[in-house]
């Protein structure tokens, strides 16, 4: 795996957003399709709001997508192997670049057809402790007219990110403006971030 983590690392030093195109082995970004189709089928998947616990918008017009938090106590193989290969990363990613993440938080997103989350940055105005968003996606055989493409912002820049299956992006959570395009079928996706606590 560390080709895989040197070469996210090191698109996201070279461009300020890492994409690393195999982070996640066929196997594993199926199984954890799998429990998402399960966590829909037993109706676990909420609504996602906008900010934390101090700060939540509860009325909020900004994003549209349905949520579930990994937990490593929920004991399922897929999501622990997902959450073992964050923890491998993170050791890579502080040993190459001294970035001292010591926590994490991921969950699952599902931005059915016609769901979107508008631009923003993924840093809460009273918390810093996130300092990478780092996302994955799980979506087979991904077409353009599908939508929901990751949208990045850099300065005068935009650059578009398709959510195909396997891929992981990379990207500061203070700085990087980004959205998710409107969705035309259902798009699922590991969604997190590093932190320093």
């Amino acid at each position: 795996m560390n080709e895989q983590f040197d070469l996210l690392i090191d698109s996201y030093l070279s461009d300020q957003v890492g994409i690393a195109p195999d982070f996640l082995s066929q196997k594993l970004s199926a199984g954890l399709q799998q429990n998402i189709l399960q966590l829909q089928q037993d109706e676990l998947m909420k609504a996602a709001g906008i900010g934390n616990k101090e700060i939540k918008d509860a009325g909020q017009q900004m994003r549209s997508d349905k949520i579930y938090w990994l937990d490593k106590k929920h004991d399922n193989a897929f999501e622990n192997e997902f959450l073992q290969q964050a923890e491998d990363f993170i050791e890579r990613l502080n040993s190459t670049c001294y970035a001292g993440i010591n926590a994490y938080e991921f969950h699952y997103a599902v931005y059915e057809a016609g769901s979107f989350y508008k631009r923003h940055k993924d840093q809460f105005k009273n918390n810093d402790n996130r300092k990478f968003s780092l996302i994955t996606y799980l979506n087979d055989n991904w077409l353009d007219a599908d939508g929901g493409q990751l949208q990045v912002y850099r300065d005068e820049l935009m650059q578009q990110i398709q959510p195909h299956a396997k891929t992981a992006v990379l990207f500061k959570s203070d700085e990087t403006e980004h959205e998710v395009i409107k969705a035309n079928r259902s798009r699922m996706s590991i969604t997190g971030w590093l932190k320093v606590v």
